[in-house]
């Protein structure tokens, strides 16, 4: 092999990924940051560590994060707010309104309240003292993004059968209308959820929970409830 022909391949090993990589390289690295934070919290975690979990030497990992804090706060990002994108269910159109409604919640509940989910949460919660931009950034963009998914979602619903009659589904309130069933449905759960150790108790109690609520929601918006003052 020629001089050249040795340079370029050492410059692809010790140098930069291609592109194509680069992001898997950082997925690996977050994915290995948020294990090993959840074990050992924010100061309890290494860089060491972390380096060790993805298989990384600590020069890749400081390529691309200037330091713990910086890991730290990607993994939130990520996993906090960025996952909430992700939601989907299947919601089947011969069921009734209540039906319906009731089977995109108990969905919501049980991703919500998935063990890493929940995990990462509680560890937000437990580091708001300490990054408390972070903490608010955090709760305001997952705030912004499940509700831009509920109204996706409740939109999509709407297209067909009584809800697309209702005004409060109409496109100017369906981002009111979406949060409102946030708060009403998904809400309270997962506030309970974030100080309890056993979930199992509280997960009997999402069945219920979610009748009576949609019950609710499904009333004031029949009556115009949850049509925000000073529209028609």
């Amino acid at each position: 092999m020629t001089s050249k022909g040795f340079a370029r391949r050492a410059a692809v090993r010790l140098g930069r990924p291609p592109k194509g990589l680069a992001g898997a390289v950082e997925e690996r690295i977050l994915g290995a940051a948020r294990k090993v934070f959840l074990e050992r919290g924010f100061e309890g975690a290494s860089i060491e560590e972390i380096a060790e979990a993805a298989r990384s030497g600590k020069p890749t990992i400081y390529a691309r994060f200037a330091n713990k804090r910086a890991i730290f706060t990607a993994v939130m990002m990520r996993d906090v707010v960025s996952r909430i994108e992700q939601f989907k269910t299947d919601v089947p159109t011969e069921a009734t309104t209540e039906e319906r409604l009731a089977t995109a919640a108990i969905a919501a509940l049980d991703w919500t309240l998935s063990s890493e989910r929940m995990g990462m949460m509680r560890l937000a919660v437990a580091e708001a003292q300490r990054f408390p931009d972070l903490a608010s950034t955090v709760s305001q963009t997952a705030r912004e993004r499940s509700t831009e998914v509920a109204a996706r979602l409740l939109g999509e619903m709407a297209q067909s059968g009584e809800l697309g009659t209702l005004p409060a589904f109409a496109s100017e309130h369906l981002a009111t209308t979406a949060r409102l069933f946030l708060d009403l449905v998904v809400v309270p759960i997962l506030v309970q959820a974030l100080f309890r150790v056993n979930l199992e108790p509280l997960r009997a109690e999402i069945g219920p929970h979610v009748t009576r609520s949609v019950a609710f929601f499904l009333a004031a918006c029949r009556n115009g409830g949850f049509i925000p003052v000073g529209t028609d």
